[in-house]
């Protein structure tokens, strides 16, 4: 039997995230939740919708396509540009998560949905004059308005765009036009009704293999003005969604948890798990952690890391190990990219020195600026016991 040492907490133990070419210590902060939303200031003020689009198989696994509608919400003190075929609109990744025997994991991605017109509705304020709505390319979205994307609009094949194309720190990306829009990826043959859009493993939706799991749909806003004001940090949002067990069709439950990315819903389902916040110098990562005991008398200790918004990303994860500890089955899970998305997915190699345990992702920015990193709107696992 391992000896019972107690390992400790993130924001005890003196962990590091290397981020970029960076290591830095993780410090405390609030959350994302406290935003001044002076200037502009967006938000998703709720998920509105599942789309099921089916499924296909690629590399010999079955996957299931779905998207998830947004509404927008202004909330800060400026309106908000809308500009099609330009940099200044919002584009809006979504992902999907499952909490799961005591842990939460990402199990899907879709690529980027590209914001054209905002309507002016009253979902989180009363909207105020003086927002332009659709019918102009220079659209914008009024102080207290809100803008509704149903899922059908979200998962809009040609429309969609590559994440790699985004500065989630300053919000830039390149506005979409012809030749922006031809420069992405080819949409792989024959996966029509999954490409580009969340695509999730049929096996960890089947309910026989998922008794008790909790799943959450999440959508993200990114846009360059919000950036600029300094609220971006409230820019995700969450809702629980039921997932039937006849045709895998996904519906929503209960409201949407405004301003929180999902990985804080894990202390809602395992009332132990700790956070920390880590704000970086160009952007905010989300650590969380559990530690249960094993029936052999050891500990499981999970960590699940979450990028909201560092175009940096994460290069490694190190946990200093204290003398006398055997540490045992130290895993990696991250969520893959699809869709001819130009990003690597070579898993992180694991080292123990004996009084440090370090994840690190295989080859730095210099080596290949698309390698595995963790990068914005996405989740890693890091687990062991000890």
């Amino acid at each position: 039997m391992k000896p019972r040492i107690l390992i400790g907490t993130f924001a005890a133990a003196g962990l590091a995230l290397g981020v970029g070419q960076m290591t830095a210590t993780a410090v405390p902060g609030d959350g994302g939740t406290s935003e001044t939303q002076a200037g502009t200031d967006v938000i998703v003020g709720a998920i509105n919708g599942v789309s099921n689009y089916g499924t296909n198989t690629v590399n010999g696994v079955i996957m299931q396509g779905y998207a998830f509608g947004t509404t927008s919400c202004n909330i800060g003190t400026a309106v908000l540009r809308w500009s099609t075929n330009s940099s200044f609109h919002p584009v809006i990744p979504q992902n999907a998560y499952r909490i799961k025997d005591g842990r939460i994991e990402q199990i899907g991605l879709s690529w980027m949905k590209y914001g054209f017109c905002a309507l002016q509705e009253n979902l989180c304020a009363t909207c105020q004059a003086g927002g332009v709505g659709c019918g102009s390319s220079q659209s914008t979205l009024g102080i207290g308005c809100s803008d509704p994307y149903s899922s059908s609009l979200n998962g809009s094949q040609s429309s969609l765009g590559p994440r790699s194309r985004v500065n989630a720190s300053t919000g830039y990306f390149p506005g979409d036009t012809s030749a922006e829009i031809g420069s992405w990826p080819a949409m792989p043959a024959g996966q029509g009704n999954i490409n580009r859009r969340i695509q999730i493993k049929r096996d960890d939706l089947i309910p026989a293999n998922n008794v008790g799991a909790v799943y959450l749909a999440e959508g993200l806003y990114v846009h360059p003005d919000d950036a600029a004001a300094g609220n971006d940090n409230n820019n995700v949002s969450y809702i629980k969604v039921n997932v039937s067990a006849t045709n895998y069709n996904m519906s929503l439950s209960g409201a949407t948890f405004q301003q929180k990315p999902a990985i804080y819903h894990w202390a809602t389902v395992v009332p132990t798990v700790a956070y920390s916040v880590a704000d970086m110098a160009d952007g905010r990562f989300i650590v969380a952690n559990n530690v249960s005991l094993n029936a052999n008398g050891t500990y499981h200790y999970e960590y699940a890391i979450y990028n909201q918004n560092s175009d940096s990303s994460g290069g490694s994860f190190t946990i200093p190990i204290a003398a006398g500890v055997t540490v045992t089955n130290a895993t990696f899970k991250d969520i893959p990219y699809h869709s001819n998305e130009i990003y690597d997915g070579t898993d992180w190699t694991v080292t123990n020195t004996g009084t440090q345990l370090t994840w690190r992702c295989t080859q730095t920015f210099a080596q290949n600026a698309n390698a595995n990193a963790l990068r914005f709107g996405t989740l890693y696992n890091f687990a062991f016991d000890a």
